[in-house]
């Protein structure tokens, strides 16, 4: 049975007992402090193909979830027809056009900084690989990832624990052994399912709250 997950602090990340043998990162909301371009990327391209019912708190919930997919869901939900592809595309023109405001999650660029050389990393992500190689360039850590696994490289997404146990395999380490970073329910899911412990990172909302006076 594995302890739950382990919450972020201002200033430290308190992490399960190891050792462990590699650190998995979800990217955004986690190592990218993403989501809040995500959302203004999202609701301009759902805006222009009519969908204008996509609120902040079921974005967030939806975290982890593939591109594809939430374009599916919203199709399904508000009975439209806008074609998957197409959106897809448009949400990370947008995005990309917002990276240059992108920054890291300070606590969790610490724990990339003291443990780079010592384990080796992975990011596992329901991002495409074009949107999580770009944020990495902006952020400068592109060259201290080892495996990057990202939507279209596993069957079943989050809370599916496929992601993470791939991620695994091509890092050559048992699961058990691996310890994941994740911001959402759907990751920490994945990553109980796989075997893996887990460290909770807290949504923007509630990191500035830890750092309210």
């Amino acid at each position: 049975m594995f302890p739950g997950p382990y919450p972020l602090y201002p200033v430290f990340m308190r992490l399960p007992p190891g050792p462990f043998r590699a650190y998995l990162f979800d990217m955004d909301g986690t190592v990218a402090d993403s989501m809040p371009l995500h959302y203004i990327a999202w609701k301009k391209a759902l805006a222009e193909y009519g969908c204008t019912d996509f609120p902040e708190g079921l974005f967030y919930s939806w975290g982890g979830m593939p591109v594809a997919e939430i374009i599916s869901t919203l199709n399904n939900r508000h009975a439209l027809s806008m074609p998957v592809e197409e959106v897809a595309r448009r949400k990370e023109s947008l995005y990309y056009q917002l990276l240059p405001q992108l920054t890291a999650v300070p606590e969790v660029l610490e724990q990339i900084e003291a443990a780079h050389t010592r384990v080796p990393f992975a990011v596992v992500s329901g991002s495409t690989r074009e949107s999580v190689t770009e944020s990495l360039k902006v952020l400068g850590l592109l060259g201290k990832f080892d495996v990057l696994v990202c939507a279209g490289d596993y069957q079943k997404a989050k809370p599916d624990p496929e992601p993470f146990l791939l991620a695994a395999q091509k890092l050559g380490v048992p699961p058990a052994s691996c310890l994941v970073f994740e911001d959402t329910d759907m990751g920490i899911e994945a990553a109980t399912a796989a075997g893996m412990k887990s460290v909770r990172i807290p949504q923007p909302h509630e990191r500035e709250q830890c750092q309210s006076p």
